[in-house]
């Protein structure tokens, strides 16, 4: 039986597979095939959470019906993780055939500035790469070979978080180096990609088409934070440089650093690499300052002054990212926020506002408390500043799974020309 067949022989459905392979977690979604992939064909969505831990591993339909929610209480690593999830997709839709899986790759380098099909050579750029993005690149390729093993005639395709930002000036990403270190690829890349393509696609549904040409700024604040600066939609500038650990402080990652303190590690702390990496990814952040937790909203639910410490520097350093970002852009029209921090917690998007305030930002409290859960105006987001602000912001859920199917979709309807 090929990968393509129901065990009848009989003509199936044809779906996609997206997967978002993270350090700890895996997130994936199915789609119906052969249509343009939206929210109306979604045929269900995913997680395996605590990888290296006790997993969890839960899925829901398109009505957030769940299909299973099982937990696994030894240790699992992720090779085994792949596999729970892929085993469960290839009996729950044996009467589907899966044509495809889009991955998202967190680094593209200077030559993947598009969704490519993945074959042996591509595999093999894409692990020079991983040096780039220690965090994610490996668990990202760690998917598409899982998913080679068990569908070894699937189509899979690569869409890049560097992409979107690939038409970036040189001036916004070369740094002060040495020439020939720029010319073999050391430079500003940015990140989130998909996620800001996805903001970008929408806008001019949510917020109309005057604000949505004009100069944007969109904050995704999650587990990694960034921020873009966006003109007519297109990217110009971004937080994120050389790697996933620039810009703005994160969950357990530093941001901005000056490259001093890790010549200070080095030579007075006596570290290595390794050891320097592991403090810089996993052990800074909001996690470092406020020596509590990671996540935002145990944090704004404690009384620790350290915790609002971590808070107070975030928020900061958002605001100082704000001002050089609107400088880039020659002012501001319109702030979005995106993604799990931008997206659920208000008292932080208050924050940022009032920093803001010179500006032009406003926030209207009473909004911004309704905009939690921001798919509140049918339009998939919110206003949450007053119709008198001079600049306007939002909240607006972003989806990089179906960016990712989008991305999928087109490119095998090309290649079937």
């Amino acid at each position: 039986m090929s990968d393509f067949q129901n065990e009848s022989g009989a003509e199936s459905e044809d779906i996609m597979l997206i997967v978002n392979a993270g350090s700890s977690s895996i997130k994936f979604a199915v789609f119906t095939a052969n249509a343009t992939p939206s929210a109306n064909n979604l045929v269900c969505d995913g997680q395996l959470s605590g990888i290296g831990h006790a997993v969890r591993f839960r899925v829901v339909d398109q009505k957030k019906v769940v299909l299973i929610d099982q937990s696994f209480p030894e240790k699992t690593n992720y090779e085994t993780a792949i596999s729970i999830f892929l085993n469960w997709i290839k009996r729950h839709y044996a009467d589907k055939r899966i044509i495809a899986a889009g991955h998202r790759l967190v680094h593209g380098g200077d030559r993947y500035i598009a969704p490519t099909f993945i074959n042996d050579e591509v595999l093999r750029e894409l692990q020079h790469l991983i040096p780039l993005a220690p965090l994610h690149q490996p668990h990202n390729i760690a998917a598409i070979t899982a998913s080679q093993r068990h569908y070894p005639n699937m189509v899979q395709v690569a869409c890049f978080d560097t992409a979107f930002h690939s038409a970036n000036e040189k001036i916004a990403t070369n740094f002060a180096l040495p020439r020939e270190l720029t010319e073999e690829g050391i430079r500003r890349y940015g990140f989130h990609g998909l996620s800001y393509e996805y903001i970008a696609s929408v806008m001019e549904s949510v917020m109309g088409k005057k604000r949505a040409s004009g100069r944007v700024i969109v904050a995704h604040l999650g587990a990694g934070a960034s921020m873009c600066a966006l003109k007519n939609g297109q990217s110009i500038a971004s937080t994120m440089g050389f790697t996933a650990l620039d810009g703005l402080p994160m969950n357990s990652r530093c941001g901005n650093l000056d490259p001093g303190v890790v010549l200070y590690l080095m030579q007075e702390k006596k570290m290595n690499a390794d050891q320097i990496a592991h403090l810089l990814y996993k052990q800074c952040g909001l996690l470092g300052v406020s020596g509590i937790s990671d996540d935002m909203q145990t944090l704004l639910a404690s009384s620790d002054p350290h915790a609002a410490e971590a808070i107070d520097l975030f928020v900061y350093r958002i605001s100082r990212e704000l001002g050089s970002l609107a400088a880039a852009l020659g002012g501001l029209d319109a702030l979005i926020f995106t993604a799990g921090i931008g997206e659920h917690a208000a008292p932080v998007r208050s924050k940022v506002g009032a920093h803001a305030a010179w500006l032009g930002v406003e926030i209207d409290e009473q909004k911004n408390s309704a905009a939690v859960n921001s798919k509140i105006n049918g339009r998939g987001g919110m206003c949450i500043s007053p119709k008198s602000a001079k600049t306007s912001v939002w909240v607006i859920p972003t989806n990089e799974d179906l960016m990712i199917a989008r991305h999928t979709e087109c490119l095998l309807n090309r290649s079937a020309l």
